[in-house]
């Protein structure tokens, strides 16, 4: 990206955060711009997403996984910290949205993205690196595979509500939530759920710079 660009994009940014009402410092800013600078850095090769265009990974990529921030902080703030902290796994993470993104809004949440695409998994790792997040993972395996447990699970147009919650249900620990990020209200995906799955809440979600539907399918495990 030339400087001017950068520049007129992080302008952009500056303002979409606002609009969601999100209060970030600028150092989170230079994060998200480091980050999106790596995304369409790295995808040249690895092909992470089909979106290539700077100004559309702004807006149908940074901004829709901020959109979702303040959801996730209002959550996270009604939970009580186990020793090491609070920790969300986002599933079917590809170029690490919105993993990456909550990872850098969220310095207290510990974030790992889990793929089963060994290069997507690696690109999280140096994003991780490269922007010194200490709180992120990136994790190469099946999410069935997994044997640690997370607070919040959470996917981005990652598969059908079934699957999702089929998949990775034993990553969920005792009192955790599904955080299900999708475009418009999916309510035959919704009503393909099993008794075992309760949707809780369905939260519509606004986009700076996007005209589309959004929002949140809140689910939890029914014993």
């Amino acid at each position: 990206m030339s400087v001017g660009m950068t520049g007129t994009l992080a302008e952009q940014l500056r303002h979409g955060v606002e609009q969601i009402g999100l209060s970030l410092d600028e150092q989170q800013i230079a994060q998200l711009m480091n980050f999106l600078e790596l995304l369409q850095k790295w995808n040249k090769v690895y092909n992470l997403t089909a979106v290539r265009d700077p100004q559309e990974m702004l807006t149908h990529h940074l901004l829709d996984s901020l959109a979702a921030v303040p959801a996730l902080q209002r959550h996270l703030a009604t939970l009580t910290p186990e020793q090491g902290g609070l920790k969300l796994l986002d599933v079917g993470s590809g170029g690490g949205l919105p993993g990456v993104v909550f990872a850098i809004c969220c310095p207290e949440l510990d974030v790992s993205c889990v793929d089963t695409v060994a290069k997507k998994a690696a690109f999280i790792n140096q994003a991780a690196a490269s922007l010194r997040l200490s709180n992120l993972h990136g994790i190469h395996a099946r999410v069935e595979s997994l044997r640690d447990q997370y607070d919040v699970v959470s996917c981005r147009a990652f598969a059908s509500l079934v699957d999702f919650t089929n998949w990775s249900r034993e990553a969920l620990a005792g009192h955790a939530i599904w955080f299900a990020m999708k475009g418009k209200h999916p309510e035959e995906e919704m009503a393909a759920l099993g008794a075992d799955v309760k949707v809780f809440h369905v939260e519509q979600l606004s986009v700076p710079g996007l005209d589309a539907d959004r929002c949140i399918v809140w689910m939890r495990p029914v014993a």
